[in-house]
């Protein structure tokens, strides 16, 4: 009996111990993602917030806190908030649009990262009412995935404003929040982050065309889809985003 109890607490301090890993790991992640996304001109003053969920409890995710830069991201500023958008672990401030991200990962179980933030260029597509083309390869990443949440300009603070804004995600990968700004999900940090980028990217490039002049149309449908396969392999964003990561580090 004894060495069954021994052999126990060895076994449940061993998987407390790999849980805190696991923690630090994501952790460590999202303070990263913070620091390329600023490098990537994605910062906005403190606005934008990055969150990802708990690798062992998906009823629970990571949030950076409020009133901090994207880039001032630190393991004691993460809060843990439940998907009703309390926290339950942390004593920062927490964003009043949290609902954002508890609504979406309410809604959508494949979805690990959700990212919002106020790109230019991406703003200004969404003023226009159009979607975003497949005028560039970036904008193959979000062919038939990118929806547009219409009904305010204002901070996304209710729930209900959450569940909209996840309503008009769907099934898809991003949703542009019309005169607003981005959010951008994945399954991983990385595939997050750098579809962050990419959407202002494949917005920055649309904006240049219509501003020339008739543009000529896209290339097929099937052409279109192969890119997106392609593009959307796990490698390819784990590839990038370690790049950039490297680049972030090289600059300090």
């Amino acid at each position: 009996m004894a060495k069954s109890k021994s052999a126990n607490a060895r076994f449940s301090r061993g998987n407390r111990v790999a849980k805190q890993a696991a923690h630090r790991a994501v952790k460590e992640q999202l303070i990263m993602a913070g620091k390329v996304l600023v490098a990537e001109g994605q910062d906005d003053f403190t606005r934008g917030h990055i969150s990802f969920r708990l690798p062992d409890n998906p009823n629970l995710f990571f949030m950076k806190a409020h009133s901090i830069g994207l880039d001032e991201i630190t393991m004691q500023n993460i809060l843990t908030i439940d998907l009703d958008g309390n926290v339950v672990a942390g004593s920062a401030r927490r964003h009043s649009e949290v609902y954002i991200h508890s609504e979406i990962f309410k809604a959508r179980p494949d979805v690990n990262c959700v990212i919002h933030t106020h790109p230019t260029y991406s703003i200004a597509l969404s003023a226009t009412g159009r979607t975003l083309k497949c005028y560039s390869q970036p904008g193959a990443l979000f062919y038939d995935g990118l929806g547009t949440y219409t009904d305010t300009i204002n901070l996304i603070r209710t729930h209900a404003m959450g569940a909209g804004v996840a309503r008009a995600l769907g099934q898809g990968r991003a949703v542009l929040l019309k005169n607003h700004g981005v959010v951008v999900t994945g399954a991983t940090i990385a595939e997050a982050v750098i579809g962050t980028i990419m959407v202002e990217n494949g917005a920055r490039v649309q904006l240049l065309v219509e501003a020339a002049g008739d543009p000529a149309p896209e290339f097929s449908r099937a052409d279109i889809e192969k890119l997106k396969a392609d593009i959307t392999q796990p490698e390819q964003f784990t590839i990038n985003f370690d790049y950039l990561v490297r680049r972030v580090k090289r600059r300090r």
